[in-house]
């Protein structure tokens, strides 16, 4: 785990990286989706919030993150490499015949997934699904659950939101990737849920809203979210899609489910390099 914003940022440019060259070499997936959450993902797994063993994978007190969003796979697959599950050389074999950097995360056959996602809103159920099993089983470990904010239309997330306020779930913490585009345009326009926030309140969670580009921010409030009892607790990051390259894609704001041309690459790779 890291002790300073430096190193902390050290790791979110590799995973950066990591996000552009994958999909460029696949031609193909989500890079923007998977940027707008690298700083939170990075936040939880080497801020010290998650614990983990790469050489123990099914360690039963291992704390779990599972990626709700799952075609944002590029950004779970760059944070596994950078924490040792396989070498950072493998991302570059994205949705490639025989790998298993499958375009959407698939828990049997690569080490450090937690759940096959993909068909969205189903995430928070698995997540509580396991914050459940932990209380049964007598163990204290996290679980961790990013969603996006197009995906959180779908009602299966509100049934979920209610069972976990239900059962006192404390050990659960939900992330909305609130980067304002899903895949048919602006989730103001397709179903407009601001103030998200307060949604979640009514559900009896803990919420909180925060600048989610910042690391500062995100370590805050996962200490935050970490430490609420007696309710589990949701943590809206206000992002941008595609951040920090959004300015080499301004032809389309949105860019989902499209890679980087390798020009583009170029580009972005050199714009994350020179950034502190």
């Amino acid at each position: 785990m890291s002790t300073s914003l430096d190193e902390l940022k050290a790791h979110l440019k590799r995973i950066r990286k990591g996000i552009i060259t994958s999909t460029t070499a696949a031609a193909s997936g989500h890079p923007t989706s998977s940027l707008s959450a690298a700083e939170m993902a990075t936040a939880i797994y080497f801020g010290g919030f998650l614990r983990y063993d790469p050489k123990k994978p099914h360690w039963p007190g291992r704390d779990r993150f599972i990626l709700s969003k799952g075609h944002a796979a590029p950004l779970l697959y760059a944070v596994l490499a950078e924490a040792g599950y396989f070498p950072a050389s493998e991302l570059e074999t994205l949705r490639k015949i025989g790998s298993p950097l499958e375009g959407h995360p698939n828990m049997r056959r690569l080490a450090g997934v937690e759940a096959s996602t993909g068909s969205l809103g189903q995430g928070l159920s698995l997540g509580i699904g396991h914050a459940l099993a932990a209380r049964l089983d007598k163990l204290d470990y996290r679980v961790f659950v990013l969603m996006g904010d197009g995906e959180i239309d779908q009602g299966q997330v509100w049934e979920a939101a209610m069972a976990a306020a239900k059962f006192k779930l404390d050990h659960l913490v939900a992330i909305v990737d609130h980067n304002g585009y899903q895949q048919t345009g602006p989730t103001k326009e397709v179903l407009d849920l601001d103030p998200i926030a307060p949604r979640w309140e009514s559900f009896g969670w803990s919420a909180q809203t925060i600048e989610g580009n910042d690391l500062s921010n995100c370590i805050a409030a996962l200490k935050k979210a970490t430490t609420t009892k007696g309710k589990p607790s949701a943590i809206i990051a206000r992002t941008i899609k595609g951040y920090p390259i959004q300015d080499i894609l301004t032809a389309d704001p949105n860019h989902h489910g499209k890679p980087l041309t390798k020009d583009e690459a170029q580009k972005a790779l050199a714009l994350v390099e020179s950034l502190n």
